[in-house]
Formats: structure tokens, sequence, C-alpha cells
């Protein structure tokens, strides 16, 4: 492992016990205590750098309070611009930010964007109030604006800092309010969380042992035959994958030992999001709770699941939930495929420059399409049987698509991409646009089967 992993590991290790002394403190001196607990973090890891997070909030404060009604919009541009600032500072004689900085700057462009559209929502709905003489119907708005005190603590809030998830500044809200923390589950959710972390860490440090990425990058790799070239991206993703599991389960397990994201189970919370429905729970029954709000993976999901787009909904979840809220519904577009482009592009951007996310984001809507075209074409046309096995095919494809696009996204350079991609014949590509062909060609021949029987049935009318 790398210093900075270990750093990582170090801060997220660090959050679970710090999570539970966290449930003994009251409002204002948890809000503090957690804002000084993240500026400190901030401070040891980034520096100097720590001043282009505090730029970006402070610019989005100003923002929302000279015009919170097109404050969505501007926040956006404001974040996503200083994000091509700060990874092109060197070009103005500036140090390059450090990958702790660049992880902190990510969220806060996810915190602040969010923070916009709730604050927007909050004023709307306070007009509406005020015209029609009735409470907001609203799940999870704002009961106030925030203060830049109450903005620089969500912002710098030490619970996932750097590690994510993202949570609305609602939850984050709802969290300091708490009545009675300490009688909210926490161990036991929190250990089921983490039990499965020692399993992918071990396996992530074996298998990427065996199979490091830096050999990818050599002629010695392309002189071994086609069947291990293509293998080799199983094994990467695998190690990608590990990783993540690692690390998104950790930091769920820092939000659950401190309470951050547990509402009842009734409320029917999304990852990200929150409650979806107001709940009033039963004084004479137990309340269940969970921590859906902050769950960012959905491990057996991500590994299991059958299509591309359903393989997005279970990764990064908290993340998803952003782009699906603030990006995809602002598309330029109407094609499905189109919008997941347009929002995978925004995607892409968030992520960084470099070519290999482009790359590998834009090749999902291609596998969307792919996949599209042989369900109605092929799927739709097969008993219960021929469905399952088809099924299987589709999944046993799905995973090889997350592997290939997974080599852009680590590889990062467009060369590199490009070159392992050749290697393997652009396998992917090939089979979508094999699969997208085959598709409309079998949907042409469904409307002409369609059109001989309606023309067969008026020569038959008009026979009669």
């Amino acid at each position: 492992m790398s210093p900075d992993e270990l750093v990582y590991l170090g801060i997220l290790a660090a959050s679970v016990p710090v999570g539970f002394l966290f449930r003994y403190l009251s409002p204002p001196v948890k809000q503090g205590a957690a804002l000084l607990l993240g500026l400190i973090i901030s401070i040891a890891t980034c520096g100097l750098h720590t001043l282009h997070s505090l730029c970006t909030v402070l610019g989005t404060w100003l923002i929302i309070k000279i015009n919170w009604r097109s404050s969505p919009a501007l926040s956006l541009g404001w974040t996503f611009l200083y994000l091509l600032f700060f990874r092109l500072v060197t070009w103005f004689g500036l140090p390059q930010p450090t990958p702790f900085a660049n992880a902190i700057q990510l969220l806060l462009t996810l915190k602040m964007v969010s923070l916009a559209n709730e604050i927007q929502s909050y004023h709307l709905e306070k007009k509406k109030e005020v015209s029609a003489f009735t409470k907001s119907p609203v799940v999870g708005g704002l009961s106030h604006e925030p203060s830049l005190y109450d903005i620089m603590s969500y912002s710098y809030c030490y619970v996932g800092i750097m590690t994510g998830p993202f949570f609305r500044y609602q939850t984050y809200a709802d969290w300091l309010q708490q009545s009675n923390p300490l009688s909210l589950p926490g161990k036991e959710p929190c250990l089921q969380r983490l039990k499965m972390v020692p399993v992918y860490g071990a396996l992530f440090i074996a298998v990427n042992s065996v199979f490091p990425l830096s050999y990818v990058r050599t002629d010695e790799f392309l002189e071994h035959n086609y069947f291990y070239r293509f293998f080799y991206m199983v094994a990467i993703f695998f190690v990608f994958r590990m990783r993540f599991y690692s690390a998104w389960c950790g930091a769920e397990a820092g939000c659950i030992s401190a309470g951050l994201g547990c509402y009842p189970h009734g409320a029917l919370s999304k990852p990200g999001g929150g409650p979806t429905v107001k709940y009033s729970p039963d004084p004479n029954t137990a309340v269940e709770y969970d921590f859906k709000t902050i769950q960012n993976i959905d491990c057996y999901n991500t590994d299991f699941c059958v299509k591309v787009r359903h393989g997005m909904r279970y990764w990064n979840m908290t993340v998803q939930w952003w782009l699906h809220n603030y990006i995809y519904p602002n598309t330029p577009f109407r094609a499905y495929a189109l919008r997941a482009g347009w929002t995978m592009l925004i995607s892409a951007y968030w992520h960084g420059l470099h070519a290999g996310y482009y790359l590998s984001f834009l090749t999902i809507p291609l596998c969307i399409a792919a996949e599209s075209a042989m369900e109605a074409s092929v799927r739709a046309r097969l008993g219960p049987m021929g469905q399952n096995i088809f099924d299987w095919i589709h999944w046993f494809l799905k995973m090889r698509a997350y592997d290939y696009m997974c080599m852009g996204f680590v590889l990062l350079k467009a060369s590199d991409t490009i070159n392992y991609w050749s290697s393997i014949y652009f396998i992917i590509h090939i089979i979508a646009v094999v699969c997208i062909a085959v598709g409309q060609m079998m949907k042409g021949g469904k409307k002409r089967e369609r059109r001989e029987r309606g023309e067969g049935e008026k020569e038959d009318s008009s026979r009669l």
C-alpha cells in the first residue's frame, strides 16, 4: 500500500471509535467538534491547499446570499469552474494540490451544489406556505436558511470529509438535532458493515501483488497471448472493486458509529437523499432504523446485477443520487442513452481531466444502447428458460464491459487506454456495435412481419 493509502486507512479506522464518542455530545458541541476535527484533518493532510476548499465554500455562500433563485445553476458553474482551476493550478505557477485536497474538493463540490438546491427549495416552499396559508408537504426540506457558520460546519464536518459518502445538508442537520443518539443502533450495524472489510482488503493486496497495473504499460505484456491480455482486465477490475469495497464499507461504518443518516425504516430513505416519505412511528411499537441514507455501495448487487445500467445504481450510490437529481433532469436531450451519455460526461469531468475517464464513461451509453436493443429484439421473444439463459449471458457481458471500462479509469492516459483496448481488439466496443446492429435489423424484420400480417388481413377481409 502507498503512503497516501495508509493515511486514508488511518483516518477511516479512527473515525469509527470517534463516531461513538460524538453520540455523547450536545448539538452545539457536536457541531463545533465535528467542524474542528474536520479542519484539523484538512489542514494536516492538505496544508495551504485547504484554501481551495475554503474559496469554494465562501464563493457558494456569496452566490446563495446574492441570488438564491439562480443559486443551483450558479453554484454548479462556480464549483465546476473552480475544479478546472484546481486541476490546472500549476499553469498559474501554484503548487500541485495533494491527493487529499483533491478528495476533499470533489466531495465539497457535491455538497455545495446540493446545498444551493436545498436553500432554493426552502425559499420557494416558504413562499408557497405564505400564499396558501398551509404547511409545505415537502419531505426532508430545510426548516431555516443555514448561516455561514452552519455552512462551514457542514462543509468541513469530519464524517466522510475525504472518503465520502456524500450526504445532504438536511441529513447533517438531522444528525445534529437527534434527541437521543445513544438509543439509536450503532454497534451491531457497524460490525455488520465492517465484517467483510478484512476479506476485501486481503483480496486487494493479494491479487494486486500478482497483477500489478504497471505491467500493462510494458512491451512484455503485449507479448502474451490474447486470452492472458483479456483476463488481465478481469483481475484489474477485481482489484479495483476490492479497494473501493474496503474503503466505502469503512467510510459507512464511520457514519454509522456517529449515528449520521440514521432514520426510521418506514421513512424509505434513499442513498444520498435521505427520507422520501413523512413517517410518524407508532408509539406502541418498537421503531426499526436503517442507514440507507449513507449507503454508498451494494457489493453483492454490484457484482451480480444483470444490466450495465443497474450496475451504476449500486456503485458509489450517494454520488449516483446526486447525478440523478441535479444533472440528469437538466440534460439537453430526451433519449435515455443520450441523457445517460451527458450525465456520464459530467461525471467524468467531476472525476478529473484525464482522457481515460472520458473514454470509459462515454462507453457506458454505448453499452446501455446495446443491451436495450438486445432486450427488445431478442429477450422479449424468448420463453422463461431462454430468458434465463439470456440473462446469464447478459451478466457475463456486463461484467466484461465494466472490466474493459475500468482499464481507462485506472490507466488514465488516452494512449495507455487505447493501447490496451487495441491489444484485445476493442472487443467490447465491437460487441456493443454488433448488438445494436442486430437489434435494429430484428426490429426492422418485426415491423415488416407486422406490416405484411396487416396487409394479409386486409386481403382476406376484401375477399369476404
